[in-house]
């Protein structure tokens, strides 16, 4: 009779059983599909090179809301989380039946809930899917909905939904806000105290908010601890110390760094999450020196700075301005980007281009002193003339006279050409055609292309494109070459004997300044082998600054840029075709660029100097693939006074007594620039590709 009564009972609650497993899958299929959009909606965040965060932004409706890995959180928060909420975590499948049996009886005996049996997983499902109301009804639902999630997720995948969508107080959502917001710092490694308020918090969020209520946000963590040490995860010394540590009253401010180039990234749609070329401790030691120097120069002037790596092209600092919250310097403008007269600051790509063409060598002998060139009379800064001076001297002092004269040669409207075609946005004034001013700053460029194109001068000439997302590899010139790697190796061994700035080292990098026109903008931009560095001060308004010189207010945060980013100094490394030699040891063409017979009347006498063969842009078969016969490249030039001096890159070539014909046999396939010059000092460059 017993064993009957047992068998029938045990039927009756396997009935009920079947029953309510049916009732409960009834139930999960009119619920329908659960909808994650809450996880993943949130903020757009822009990290740096390494994954370090520069800046989150919030989210459409105004919240903090930024997403995060497991592996990316303090463990010990991870099991005092565990411990004080769900004990039995990791073994259940969403719902823990022992602790919501013994929710129920204590509800049933005591008449008042005593505890919860809600677990991890169903607390993520009410943030999923919230409901005001309390009832068994909406119990069921956070049930059936845990158990929804925990399938086909490890456990590690469903921390981190709660740790996504838990709130913190205010528009603070997910334990990654909440410890920016709370203790300035990622949730990597958190304190005892630190990580028991982040899990006190979201039981309570408005209520314990620690900036708004500090007394219950203290009593709330205080409690989590007692429950710790009561459940083992923690010893009771360990307690006590937490609990001494202060609660903070304030929140702290999210990062701001790098603030221009991440708002502009953080406009592509459709990404949340931007990585970046920036890296994250060079540009705080640089937006850190701006903010320092604002102190040494004038007032309502502003700074900005530019690091790029010469080998890939990549933006490795971006300052637009010192204080992006500043709004008496346009703070919220990227100055980097703003179109301004770079003085004398491109003056070096006017000396190569003219060493390119064979026009000058860095010890040609040039004439500083007071000249008109077709009505233009430009002066030196200082308005004195030192004579005659080597290219050399006159760069690295940047006499105007000896720049124009240059360019003169050179011509304005092949300078510009060769700068745009390297990239950079040059930009000229309305209905003015390239003039001989260009040489002195006649022109507006912006300091992003100013730093591309040093970079360029850094890379033996090869132009590169700026990036502001990670590159790989090092990428090869992209575009036109800025110049022949014989003439960037004399620019940049010039500039880096110039004289640098009060209390810097001389010799460790190649550097130029520039001042533009009534004191507006003063520039300094220098690279060794890795980096360039360009800098920038001015008004954000354009206006006149007395004073405002970049040898004394640009140059020095320049060098002291390379000090703070740990540069390495490595000078250019020199390549096999440069000619070192005197002034009096120069080919005679390149021993002075004035003659003492004027060049308009050596032209008007002879027919104009040309090369006629090769021709410019030709793609010519020399045989230079691996394991052909190669061949030498024939040169031949019409017009013009002899004897003819022949140069490729920059570099003589011997063709015996001078005449109009001349060969070179090429160390290898590539571009080569085929230059001539006559006894008058008339040249003539072509660009060829040899193959």
């Amino acid at each position: 009779m017993q064993h009957k009564r047992l068998l029938g009972a045990a039927c009756l609650a396997g009935a009920i059983a079947a029953a309510g497993i049916g009732g409960m899958r009834w139930f999960a299929a009119s619920l329908g599909p659960l909808d994650y959009a809450a996880a993943q909606e949130g903020s757009v965040l822009v990290n740096d090179r390494n994954g370090r965060l520069l800046r989150p932004f919030t989210t459409a409706d105004g919240r903090w809301k930024l997403p995060v890995k497991i592996d990316d959180i303090d463990p010990g928060y991870v099991a005092l989380l565990k411990a004080y909420e769900d004990q039995r975590f990791d073994h259940h499948t969403g719902i823990d039946w022992r602790a919501s049996a013994r929710a129920a009886w204590q509800l049933v005996t005591n008449r008042r809930i005593v505890s919860g049996g809600s677990t991890l997983t169903m607390q993520t499902a009410r943030l999923l899917e919230p409901r005001e109301q309390r009832t068994f009804a909406a119990k069921a639902r956070q049930m059936v909905r845990a158990l929804e999630i925990e399938t086909g997720r490890s456990k590690s995948q469903v921390l981190e939904l709660y740790f996504t969508l838990a709130p913190y107080g205010g528009n603070i959502e997910g334990v990654r806000a909440a410890s920016l917001a709370y203790f300035g710092k990622e949730p990597k490694r958190l304190s005892l105290a630190e990580a028991a308020l982040l899990v006190a918090l979201p039981q309570a969020p408005e209520a314990r908010r620690p900036d708004r209520n500090p007394v219950a946000a203290r009593k709330a963590r205080d409690r989590v601890l007692d429950l710790a040490v009561r459940r083992g995860a923690i010893s009771q010394a360990d307690a006590e110390m937490a609990k001494a540590d202060p609660v903070p009253t304030q929140r702290k401010p999210f990062p701001n760094v790098a603030a221009h180039v991440s708002e502009q990234m953080a406009r592509s749609p459709g990404v949340r999450e931007h990585r970046s070329s920036i890296d994250f401790k060079m540009q705080t030691a640089l937006e850190q020196l701006a903010r320092e120097r604002l102190d040494t120069v004038p007032a309502k002037t502003s700074i900005a700075i530019v690091v790029v790596d010469n080998l890939t092209g990549e933006v490795r600092a971006h300052v637009g301005g010192p204080d992006y919250f500043d709004a008496t310097r346009a703070g919220t403008v990227d100055l980097a980007q703003a179109v301004r007269s770079p003085g004398s600051a491109l003056k070096p790509f006017i000396y190569a281009m003219a060493f390119e063409a064979g026009i000058a060598h860095p010890e040609t002998m040039m004439e500083d002193r007071p000249s008109r060139f077709s009505g233009y009379a430009p002066e030196n800064f200082d308005l004195t003339y030192q004579g005659a001076v080597t290219a050399r001297v006159a760069l690295q002092h940047s006499l105007n006279v000896p720049a124009v004269d240059l360019l003169s040669e050179v011509g304005p409207q092949r300078f510009i050409g060769r700068l745009k075609a390297a990239g950079a946005d040059i930009v000229m004034p309305k209905e003015a055609a390239p003039g001989l001013a260009t040489a002195l700053g006649g022109l507006g460029v912006r300091l992003t292309d100013l730093a591309k194109l040093y970079a360029g001068m850094a890379r033996g000439g090869g132009a590169v494109p700026l990036s502001w997302t990670p590159v790989k590899f090092g990428r090869p010139d992209g575009g036109s070459r800025l110049t022949s790697p014989v003439a960037a190796w004399y620019v940049a061994d010039i500039l880096r004997g110039a004289p640098p700035p009060a209390n810097a080292l001389p010799g460790r990098i190649s550097f130029k300044t520039g001042t533009s026109y009534g004191y507006r903008d003063a520039w300094s931009a220098g690279f060794d082998r890795r980096l360039t560095v360009a800098v920038w001060v001015g008004r954000p308004d354009g206006a006149p600054v007395s004073g405002l010189i970049g040898r004394i207010y640009a140059a020095p945060i320049l060098f002291d840029a390379f000090a703070r980013i740990g540069a390495e100094y490595e000078p250019i490394p020199m390549p096999a075709d440069v000619l070192l030699a005197r002034t009096s040891a120069l080919p005679p063409p390149l021993r002075h660029l004035r003659k003492d017979l004027p060049k308009t009347l050596a032209a008007a006498a002879t027919p104009q100097l040309k090369i006629a063969f090769p021709p410019d842009g030709a793609r010519i078969d020399l045989g230079l693939k691996q394991g052909a016969e190669k061949s030498d490249l024939a040169m031949k030039a019409q017009g013009g006074q002899t004897p003819l001096i022949w140069l490729v890159n920059g570099r003589p070539v011997s063709s015996g007594d001078f005449r109009r014909q001349a060969s070179w046999l090429p160390d290898g396939a590539g571009f080569a620039r085929v230059s001539v010059m006559d006894a008058a000092g008339a040249t003539d460059s072509v660009m060829v590709r040899l193959e």
